[in-house]
């Protein structure tokens, strides 16, 4: 039995820009077809789906598969957009990624997805080696069943300077035997890990996994100018969350920051909350950058969709007030620890604040992170034959739906 449902009225945010109206085809959990709007669509009795206006011969899309079956939802003043993707996330909904717990994974996984992102890498924090290697096998499980988009290294391979939210005493410098005993305990399913490419063995443990197709992304460093341009030229290609836990960018010094802006191959990762960057330095950032090289991501750890309070990071107690992480106690009390941003808000925010162009913001919350994630095959950007996953927006830009895998997360409800 086919399973088919067909969505037309919306504005679809397509890979070669916004379509106006158009019917999205929704078919065994993918996206079968994307079709202009016919006649039939636009009537206010019609029960069925016509086929389109346009003709095979003419070189538009033809019918494709039979679309008089199924139910149509009309989301007209709508936008429909695809699922987002983050690739730097620790938690959510009270639970964390490093717990090792399958479970608390999962309520962190479902929190993320009822706020629109369908694709997520879990991000570990610093903590004891075999710590982490015992999280990974977990979380490379989840990965494996179809859950997570793979595993994410933050620490403890970075900066006792720039430590942020990381436990010091557990920090140590990225020898590449230490390095490889992570990836290999992700069995295959680590997709980054973030270091301080100016430590001992910086600079080769970033050779060693480029060369295992592993990001390597700089972060969490000290790192000067000079320094950042040999951690580019050995492999690192993501700045992790650009501005935060580096120096900052001045005139005589620019450091990491520039070093980071203005090569190609770089893909930087920016936290768009209100907090952790001033809504300037975003826009400076990715106007530098371009659209097709930001990654918005969350860094959010486990207070995300919940209310202020105590929550756990790693090993860390942090304190949520007014929605900001922070850490409650030691050595690094005050730091800010991640953040409780859902990648609905990062949107919202990127279209109304910042005045980006919705094609732009899609571009950096689904189909740049999906790319480099290795997963845009089947996610990141609304076309034929990849996954049903994607998110629809009232006019405010607030979530109005959720789909995943053609099934529906958060139904929309529409009149």
């Amino acid at each position: 039995m086919v399973d088919r449902t067909v969505l037309t009225g919306a504005r679809v945010v397509l890979p070669t820009g916004v379509a106006e109206g158009c019917r999205l085809v929704v078919e065994n959990g993918r996206i079968a077809a994307v079709l202009p709007v016919t006649s039939a669509d636009r009537s206010p009795d019609a029960s069925r789906i016509a086929a389109p206006d346009a003709s095979p011969e003419a070189g538009a899309p033809g019918p494709g598969p039979a679309m008089d079956e199924g139910p149509t939802l009309d989301l007209t003043g709508h936008w429909i957009v695809p699922g987002f993707v983050d690739m730097h996330v620790h938690g959510g909904g009270g639970a964390s990624f490093s717990s090792g717990d399958p479970e608390e994974a999962l309520t962190a996984i479902n929190a993320h997805r009822a706020h629109g992102t369908t694709t997520m890498a879990a991000s570990t924090v610093t903590g004891d080696l075999d710590d982490l290697a015992r999280q990974a096998a977990v979380l490379a499980e989840l990965t494996q069943q179809g859950e997570l988009a793979g595993v994410h290294f933050e620490g403890p391979f970075i900066s006792p300077h720039r430590c942020g939210a990381h436990q010091p005493g557990l920090l140590r410098a990225p020898d590449p035997s230490d390095v490889r005993k992570l990836i290999d305990a992700a069995h295959g399913t680590a997709r980054m890990m973030t270091l301080a490419p100016e430590l001992p063995g910086g600079l080769e443990s970033v050779r060693m996994l480029a060369d295992l197709g592993v990001i390597a992304a700089v972060g969490h460093t000290d790192s000067s100018y000079e320094a950042t341009l040999q951690a580019i030229e050995a492999g690192a290609t993501v700045a992790t969350h650009l501005f935060n836990a580096m120096p900052g960018l001045l005139h005589r010094a620019p450091g990491p920051v520039a070093a980071l802006l203005e090569d190609e191959r770089v893909t930087v990762e920016l936290i768009n909350d209100g907090t952790h960057l001033h809504p300037s330095v975003l826009q400076l950032a990715f106007a530098r950058a371009g659209a097709d090289r930001v990654a918005f991501i969350t860094d959010a750890m486990g207070a995300a969709g919940m209310s202020d309070g105590m929550y756990a990071l790693g090993p860390m107690r942090v304190e949520v007030k007014d929605a900001v992480a922070r850490i409650a106690d030691g050595p690094t009390a005050g730091s800010i620890a991640g953040s409780t941003l859902t990648l609905d808000t990062a949107f919202r925010r990127a279209v109304t604040v910042d005045r980006l162009p919705v094609e732009d913001v899609v571009q950096a919350l689904s189909a740049n992170p999906a790319r480099l994630l290795g997963v845009d095959d089947r996610v990141g950007s609304l076309a034929e034959g990849k996954d049903a996953d994607l998110v629809v927006l009232d006019h405010s830009f607030e979530p109005a739906g959720v789909m995943r895998k053609g099934e529906w997360l958060v139904r929309p409800e529409v009149r």
